[in-house]
């Protein structure tokens, strides 16, 4: 006989759900934002280079560019959201090479991300470009003049210096294979400055780290 079930077992049953049924890659439903900017010369010595890529060609210059705006849940992240918004086009994409380093970026960064925004592309891009110009990138970490060995804390308190409104918790140091790879700032739908989630909040364990120079 069937029963209705009451809202505890309702309840219990709705946790009993895979992670993923749960609802969570919806586009809209998320908490703050994640400003990635990733160290090119670290990303073009691990991956770039065997591509090909152009953004890594001598005298390109580059030191940290937008990996991408992340929806953040306070725990977890939604991705490959469906979007009630149509894709970008190829000049879309391609307007913000300038700032990601390649279209096929920033294709790859809404499919993944930007649907989960809620916004337009056309709105997911502008804000893409707000997120990244509020924050101040000291001129002597884009211009390094050679690799450098350091504490991965200097660099993140370079980051802290330059931008008085952001904490300590509100910006994370990523580093692989002993290389600074990426920086991660926590910013709110608004894009406030916010501490980041404790999921977010993983800084590069290493006593230093190498710092390789733009090309």
């Amino acid at each position: 006989m069937f029963h209705a079930l009451t809202p505890a077992l309702a309840l219990i049953a709705a946790l009993s759900l895979p992670f993923a049924a749960q609802s969570r890659d919806v586009a809209g439903q998320f908490d703050y934002y994640v400003l990635a900017l990733s160290w090119q010369p670290a990303w073009c010595r691990s991956t770039g280079d065997a591509r090909g890529a152009p953004e890594c060609a001598p005298g390109t210059g580059r030191g940290f560019t937008v990996h991408g705006l992340w929806p953040q849940h306070e725990e977890g992240w939604p991705e490959y959201c469906r979007s009630r918004h149509r894709d970008p086009s190829r000049r879309e994409t391609a307007a913000m090479a300038d700032v990601m380093g390649s279209a096929g970026l920033a294709w790859h960064q809404w499919q993944k991300h930007g649907r989960c925004s809620d916004l337009s592309a056309d709105a997911y891009f502008d804000a893409t470009r707000r997120a990244t110009a509020s924050i101040a990138i000291p001129e002597i970490l884009d211009r390094l003049p050679r690799d450098l060995s350091l504490p991965p804390v200097v660099v993140e308190e370079a980051i802290l210096e330059a931008n008085p409104a952001l904490e300590a918790d509100g910006v994370t140091v990523i580093c692989r294979d002993g290389a600074l790879t990426e920086l991660r700032i926590c910013l709110t739908r608004d894009l406030e400055p916010r501490r980041c989630a404790p999921d977010v909040r993983r800084d590069c364990g290493r006593a230093r780290i190498v710092m390789e120079a733009p090309r």
